[in-house]
């Protein structure tokens, strides 16, 4: 037997002269192996057209879909509404980021703007090249780290969960260290711990984690987030020692 389930969710457009936030209710009977995606798109087809959400690949790898769901951000495409045994589900924006209308927001402007300022790009170290090699070669283990640091999908889900990322803007937050991380590991990259050292070391990167657990705890990719902050931490605590006694 299918249950009818309800949909409670924040509806606003800033672009919509007049319009105010709200609340709205919307019901629908669940199917087998529904998703908050699936059910999303179900509205949007057979109930409401105006209802403005995110997404591209369905799959949990593109990171679109990510919203807060009964007061947890998360991806909508990984989230079954069978999970929910009291037929009642509460979809909100994702908190820290642009709104652009109803669930959907502009992750894509403050990843823009994390990588410009963190300069989240290889800079490779400065050698002779060797037209014999089509690549530079690295070892299994250090290309395994990497790839571990690279499935970050920028869902935004990590800086939604952070306390202090709600209560400051300048905040690097667990994407933007997680990525500082991958190039600190990687032996290409030109790049030493005191480099990184100027946007880390204060309370806007690892000395402002409140160790809460709120990006390893939501993260839909079950990234390392703080084991990587705590390798940065110490790391930049190290580079602040040897800064003192100079």
């Amino acid at each position: 037997m299918s249950r009818s389930l309800t949909f409670r969710i924040f509806r606003y457009d800033p672009q919509l002269p007049g319009d105010a936030p709200k609340m709205v209710d919307y019901q629908l009977d669940e199917t087998p192996g529904m998703t908050v995606f699936i059910a999303l798109n179900r509205l949007r087809a057979e109930q409401d057209p105006s209802l403005q959400f995110d997404f591209v690949c369905r799959a949990g790898i593109c990171g679109s879909c990510a919203m807060v769901i009964n007061g947890l951000p998360t991806l909508a495409c990984r989230t079954l509404t069978a999970k929910y045994p009291e037929a009642v589900i509460t979809l909100m924006p994702l908190p820290g980021f642009e709104l652009i209308g109803d669930l959907s927001v502009n992750t894509g402007k403050f990843m823009r703007e994390l990588a410009e300022r963190l300069k989240l790009w290889l800079h490779p170290k400065a050698q002779q090249a060797d037209i014999h090699h089509l690549e530079q070669p690295m070892e299994p283990d250090e290309a395994a780290k990497l790839y571990e640091l690279e499935r970050c999908v920028e869902c935004g889900v990590c800086v939604s969960a952070c306390a202090t990322a709600q209560m400051r803007d300048t905040f690097v937050g667990a994407v933007g260290m997680m990525k500082i991380a991958r190039f600190e590991l990687d032996s290409r990259d030109a790049r030493t711990a005191d480099d990184f050292y100027h946007v880390l070391g204060t309370q806007d990167g690892v000395f402002g984690c409140m160790t809460l657990l709120g990006c390893q705890d939501n993260c839909p990719k079950d990234l390392p987030h703080m084991q990587q902050i705590a390798y940065l931490r110490r790391k930049m605590a190290g580079t602040l020692i040897a800064l003192n006694r100079a």
